[in-house]
């Protein structure tokens, strides 16, 4: 009976093996980003909504749903990664931690040409991007002592 409960198992598994082996379509969602500074083209090199910014809060909102949004099924809910993406809660906060942000939100990352992140900047905005950022920092584990 198990070896039969196994093949049964196997034989409804097997066709869905290749979408394991990567993250599937993933089509940005837009975001609202109504009420926030409006940042311009010309990319900061630093979080502008970082506190003491009067707009810090409503930043970590929409950082909060456009993350949901945009980046939780590949890099997890809640920002902890099952393994496949990198914890964005390891991401160190401050200016250091904007570098690697922007560098990857702006050029994506690949890998033997193998596309794993796709160049959010192409298809989210400046103050959509900096908002999940400033979310990304209040659930960080540099922020929460988890390190």
């Amino acid at each position: 009976m198990m070896r039969t409960t196994t093949l049964l198992a196997l034989a409804l598994t097997l066709p869905l093996a290749p979408l394991a082996q990567g993250h599937g379509d993933v089509t940005p969602q837009s975001v609202n980003t109504r009420g926030l500074e409006d940042l311009g083209e010309q990319w900061r090199d630093s979080n502008p909504y970082r506190e003491p910014h009067e707009q810090h809060d409503l930043a970590v909102e929409v950082g909060r749903s456009a993350y949901n949004q945009n980046c939780a099924s590949c890099h997890g809910l809640e920002a902890k990664s099952g393994g496949i993406a990198p914890d964005l809660r390891e991401l160190e906060n401050g200016d250091y931690g904007d570098q690697w942000f922007k560098e990857k939100v702006i050029n994506g990352a690949s890998r033997n040409g193998r596309v794993l992140m796709p160049p959010m900047a192409n298809y989210l905005s400046q103050e959509a991007l900096w908002a999940i950022r400033t979310w990304l920092e209040t659930v960080s584990l540099e922020t929460t002592g988890e390190l």
